[in-house]
């Protein structure tokens, strides 16, 4: 089973057009939201092709295969919108041997990383920046934001499957990448 795992779109048609071109080029069984995928925010600027409405068209016919958790950004008013849940607060997801818990990442601390979870892998978004990280037992993986990346980074989504989680630029070249 692969996965593809897209955080903090923050309502932008063009990037998430861009999310569109690596599930038609990866062929994922999957795909998991990591939230903010919507609105903005207040702290954020506006990311280019702002259009939620046009997001929420591009989403809407891959609801069957959405998974979503709720980012800080993320409303009930967006939950109108769309064919799938995304206002949980975690996810948790059995694979390939694994627990996984999907979250957003802005409801618990990461530093240090968190200890009471269920499960060996923490996936998160939130803080624009693409990490793999292995700390006290626990991997942790954040793909960085498709459309508003911080501290340089690059634009960025990822994938994951049984053999490990790559970071893919939106040119669908590799970033980073941990094998399982």
């Amino acid at each position: 089973m692969k996965f593809l795992v897209i955080s903090d779109i923050h309502g932008s048609a063009a990037y998430m057009k861009k999310a569109l071109e690596a599930y038609a080029l990866h062929k994922p069984d999957h795909i998991l939201l990591l939230g903010d995928i919507l609105y903005h925010g207040p702290r954020n600027p506006l990311p280019p092709d702002y259009n939620p409405q046009q997001v929420v068209a591009m989403l809407n016919p891959l609801a069957d295969k959405i998974t979503a958790v709720r980012g800080n950004c993320d409303a009930e008013v967006d939950q109108m919108l769309l064919n799938f849940d995304i206002l949980r607060d975690c996810a948790t997801i059995f694979f390939g041997g694994r627990r996984i818990t999907a979250t957003h990442g802005h409801l618990f601390p990461l530093d240090p990383p968190p200890h009471s979870f269920p499960g060996d892998i923490y996936l998160y978004g939130h803080i624009h920046i693409p990490v793999i990280r292995q700390e006290n037992g626990i991997t942790l993986l954040n793909p960085g934001s498709i459309t508003l990346p911080k501290q340089n980074s690059p634009h960025t989504y990822g994938l994951l499957d049984e053999n490990g989680f790559t970071i893919m630029t939106e040119n669908h070249e590799v970033y980073q990448s941990l094998a399982f």
